[in-house]
Parts: C-alpha cells; sequence; structure tokens
C-alpha cells in the first residue's frame, strides 16, 4: 500500500511512504525549534534514521544529540521524544514501525 498522504501537525509533518503486513515507513519533518510529543507504544518498535538536520532525542532516561546519518531503535513501550535543535533547517527522519499495530491509535501521549 502506498498511501502518501502528508498530515500536518503543530510541529511539522509525516507521510507515509509504504505500509504492509506488520510494517509502516514514514517520512517525519519536524519545524526548526519544534518536537514531536512524548510518547511509548504498546504494539510497535520504531527505527529511525535521520536523513537531515541535527536533534535531541530521548528514550527512556537517555537523552542523544542525532545528526544526518545516525539512526536510533526505539523498542516496544519506550518512552521517546526528539526535538529539531537547529533554527533554520527541518529535521528529516525516516520512521520504521514494525510490529502487530502500525496506527496511530497505538500512540500513548505524556
Amino acid at each position: 500500500m502506498n498511501e502518501k498522504i502528508r498530515t500536518t501537525r503543530a510541529w511539522g509533518s509525516w507521510e507515509v511512504l509504504h505500509k504492509g503486513a506488520g510494517y509502516k515507513v514514514k517520512k517525519l519533518y519536524i519545524h526548526p525549534g519544534e518536537s514531536i510529543s512524548t510518547q511509548s507504544h504498546n504494539h510497535r518498535s520504531e527505527h529511525w534514521t535521520i536523513v537531515q538536520g541535527n536533534g535531541k532525542i530521548r528514550i527512556g532516561a537517555k537523552i542523544y544529540d542525532v545528526k544526518s546519518g545516525d539512526s536510533v531503535i526505539i523498542p516496544i513501550k519506550e518512552i521517546h521524544k526528539i526535538t529539531n535543535t537547529d533554527k533554520k533547517e527541518e529535521l528529516v527522519i525516516i520512521e520504521v514501525q514494525l510490529g502487530e499495530k502500525t496506527e496511530e491509535e497505538d500512540i500513548i501521549r505524556y
């Protein structure tokens, strides 16, 4: 399935690049200085690859600086958040979700 529908949020936007049984691939665009909500997922893990920009990511109790070319794995149920630390450039991430549910309803916000 190839949706390619861009969904806009206050922090930026995302689009689904591809979806199949047990996985989904998304592209996230995070505006300069913005961040996604602090969240976790009960039914999926996520693998993020930074393809543009710089940011800070929280995974559990740890905080990491990330830049283009870096990748991180977010296990199921792990609390996480990413912030674009750049003042001019969008932070762009390719997100691969793996699990029994890859729908937005699996987001738990804190």
